[in-house]
């Protein structure tokens, strides 16, 4: 049976770290962080939320040059969640690091910058960009993108494909490196541990798992790219098992993502493994998710009398 704890009078410890075995770290002031593709650059929720108050920002994705994305309908509201074919649509890194990086230089928030590609060339390209540019605290690779040099295959469904743009990227760049996998694999172990062994210093799990929705009325594909990305609460058991397993297999952090809307769905992926997590689908429906989640988990720690957040990491993997 399972202690139960007294309330604890003192303020919960919420601070997280993301890449111990880097040099220079990336420590967190909670484990609660906006999710790439689902906060912009962070300026634009900057009027209605604290941006202070957040673990961190990821950034929308970044590639090497601009890029106009999917055609519309690009969104699409489904049972449980949503399905999104944005495309990545971005006005790549030079104006990122022009014009958004010297804003986030000044917040206490780390900025995450989330880097997508078709080839490993332009993955290590826009990493070269952003290194050392003030205001840029880490990488997040989005390796569920197709790689055109290999017919289009995803890099994140293939272990030595996902190891080796990691690996360059990691070679290329002195930042630190976090690796966001795709669930629309049969088995994720064999490459959570390939990009592990890459260099990556903490894993994202899960990124959207690949979805369609059909217009009754007009018999066709509702979205303008026929296929999309499913996010939302629909795919949060899948995300906790997904972190689960990755837990047992690696020994780097994971950030948990996928459904998230209250304090119980954050200890839930904590006490599955993973040291912080991605809000995103629900900041579309509520700006505030994050800082009403953040404190309903402060909370829900001093209820349960645990006195440092990072007691909760891996719990329920304990014997």
């Amino acid at each position: 049976m399972a202690e139960v704890k007294s309330p604890s009078t003192t303020a919960p410890i919420l601070t997280v770290h993301l890449s111990p075995n880097h040099p220079d770290g990336l420590v967190l002031r909670n484990p609660l962080t906006a999710a790439a593709g689902t906060f912009g650059y962070g300026m634009e929720y900057g009027r209605m939320v604290d941006l202070q108050v957040l673990g961190a920002i990821f950034s929308k994705g970044t590639t090497l040059r601009p890029r106009r994305g999917a055609p519309p309908p690009r969104v699409v509201e489904t049972a449980g969640g949503m399905l999104n074919a944005v495309g990545l649509q971005n006005p790549g890194v030079e104006a990122v690091v022009r014009e958004k990086a010297p804003i986030w230089a000044g917040w206490r928030a780390p900025v995450i910058v989330n880097v997508a590609g078709e080839e490993i060339d332009e993955y290590v390209a826009v990493a070269q960009a952003l290194d050392g540019i003030p205001g840029v605290a880490a990488i997040e690779l989005n390796i569920s993108c197709p790689n055109q040099a290999a017919g289009g295959m995803i890099f994140g469904c293939d272990a030595r494909m996902a190891a080796e743009v990691t690996r360059e990227v990691r070679a290329a760049c002195s930042l630190p490196l976090i690796v966001k996998l795709s669930p629309n694999v049969t088995d994720i172990l064999p490459i959570a541990e390939a990009v592990e062994e890459a260099g990556a210093d903490a894993i994202t799990l899960i990124n959207t798992l690949l979805g369609m929705t059909i217009d009754v009325e007009s018999r066709r594909p509702f979205l303008g790219n026929g296929t999309g990305g499913l996010s939302g609460p629909a795919i949060k058991p899948i995300a906790v098992r997904m972190v689960y397993q990755a837990a047992g297999a690696v020994s780097i952090p994971i950030i948990g993502a996928g459904g998230i809307l209250n304090a119980e769905d954050v200890v839930e992926f904590l006490l599955a493994g993973a040291s912080a997590v991605q809000v995103g689908t629900a900041n579309f429906a509520e700006p505030g998710a994050i800082p009403r989640i953040l404190s309903d988990l402060e909370h829900w720690l001093t209820r349960h009398g645990v006195a440092d957040v990072r007691e909760l990491i891996g719990a329920a993997r304990q014997a």
